[in-house]
């Protein structure tokens, strides 16, 4: 019996959104027998106002995602920042699981994985101007909605971490204390 297909997703999900359920929807159109990998990144990192939400939290709101729109074959996996490109591949090659295809939005990832000889697949950023991390964090942190930004589930798990709150207190804005600046 052969080993499975495997593709490898890169990201840092802070938080996870729309535009990151539409990639995995994506990617699943293409290779739907494929078991998918997603490597977590900057998993050390988190109660920031870049990086607000921990490991665990961003691995749930995945599986609470893929869950609801019936994507399976998932592996999330954290995955902590080495700070060494030229390593970087070297480093997820022995930290995941094997890994054949790389999808991806980032040029850097790309360039870093291409010249590593792996197959790298693009997929299509969709309605990036609403739906940027750091705009989504941004309504947060001021307790405005989100609307469609992210998935649902993703909703719904944000208010009961209480993310609002977290992002005002992290990033000094109304109803927020702010923290200190390092």
């Amino acid at each position: 019996m052969s080993p499975p297909v495997r593709g490898l997703f890169v990201g840092r999900f802070q938080p996870f959104h729309a535009g990151h359920l539409a990639a995995f929807r994506w990617i699943r159109a293409r290779a739907p027998d494929d078991e998918l990998i997603v490597a977590v990144g900057s998993a050390e990192q988190s109660y920031t106002v870049e990086n607000p939400f921990t490991a665990g939290e961003r691995v749930e709101m995945i599986l609470r995602a893929l869950d609801a729109a019936k994507i399976d074959r998932v592996l999330p996996i954290p995955v902590a920042d080495i700070h060494r490109h030229a390593l970087w591949v070297g480093y997820l090659e022995g930290l995941l699981p094997p890994f054949d295809r790389i999808y991806t939005t980032n040029p850097l990832t790309q360039l870093l994985f291409e010249r590593a000889r792996y197959s790298v697949e693009r997929p299509p950023l969709v309605d990036r101007p609403r739906l940027e991390g750091r705009k989504i964090r941004a309504l947060l942190a001021a307790g405005r909605p989100l609307g469609d930004r992210v998935p649902p589930a993703v909703g719904a798990y944000l208010a009961t971490i209480g993310a609002a709150g977290r992002l005002a207190l992290l990033g000094g804005r109304p109803g927020g204390r702010g923290a200190p600046r390092t």
